[in-house]
């Protein structure tokens, strides 16, 4: 008899403390595609922020919806036919190709009367509504853009771009940032600010960038924000990123390993609550 309580006893505290199964559907660009595609980061990345929280958090299971070089109002454009699906969570990780390619910001009256996806603040209402309609009752976590500097693709030199230190047609990307913060405050979402968080600011995205001096011809390591006035030749320069100005990003852009295990464990805070 003292056996079977004892059984019975320890079957209830073991269910009463077996983590529930929770599916997440990540929704992003390139940051959140990487995660599978290690090798188009030359593999200076070896694990994206997807895989670091379920090694943290086993009992969730995530779906990547990262699609590389796209904005938020290509996703909310496209969103009917991404194959989205019913889950327990739902992330949305979007807004810095939006600032790059010029979409207009808008204002939060876009979001709250659901203007349409002319403006990123209108497309985050169809991302939402999408999100919603397939479960009304997941969680939604927004992720605000981080900073960058200048960018450059490893594989393409041609492929780059300034960083946010200054506007793109008019526009900042902290003020991006600060859209998805109010609309997480408008909607109570959990939100991760990356763009705001200390650590991922501009000086530590890259630790140098290495560019020929002006002033000799020759290769120098310049920091932030000194590199920023030096000219890079896509033509004719070396890659200015080498493994040794890797720090938050590998590229400029795209967050390394420390930068993912940043971001990793910003979303484990809030996922291990749900």
């Amino acid at each position: 008899m003292k056996k079977t309580l004892l059984l019975a006893t320890f079957i209830v505290f073991q269910f009463s403390f077996t983590p529930k199964e929770i599916s997440w559907i990540a929704i992003g660009d390139s940051i959140t595609y990487l995660n599978e595609h290690a090798d188009e980061t030359g593999n200076r990345v070896t694990k994206g922020y997807m895989t670091r929280v379920v090694e943290k958090l086993p009992n969730i299971h995530y779906t990547n919806q990262g699609h590389n070089g796209w904005t938020a109002v290509q996703i909310a454009t496209q969103i009917d036919q991404l194959g989205l699906a019913k889950a327990d969570v739902y992330s949305v990780f979007l807004g810095t190709n939006d600032w790059w390619g010029g979409k207009p910001l808008g204002n939060f009256s876009d979001y709250e009367n659901n203007t349409g996806n002319s403006t990123v603040q209108g497309a985050f209402r169809t991302i939402v509504n999408k999100l919603r309609s397939l479960n009304a009752d997941a969680k939604i976590i927004l992720i605000t853009p981080m900073q960058r500097v200048d960018f450059v693709y490893f594989s393409n030199f041609k492929n780059n771009a300034y960083g946010s230190y200054k506007d793109k047609n008019g526009q900042l990307l902290e003020k991006f940032a600060d859209a998805v913060l109010a609309i997480a405050k408008y909607e109570h979402f959990s939100v991760v600010d990356l763009y705001h968080e200390k650590g991922m600011d501009h000086q530590q995205l890259v630790n140098f960038k290495r560019l020929k001096d002006p002033a000799t011809g020759q290769y120098k390591n310049f920091p932030y924000p000194d590199f920023t006035t030096i000219p890079f030749d896509a033509e004719k320069d070396e890659y200015p990123y080498p493994v040794e100005a890797v720090n938050m990003t590998y590229d400029g852009l795209h967050p390394s390993d420390k930068g993912n295990e940043l971001i990793s464990s910003q979303l484990i805070k809030i996922l291990s609550k749900f």
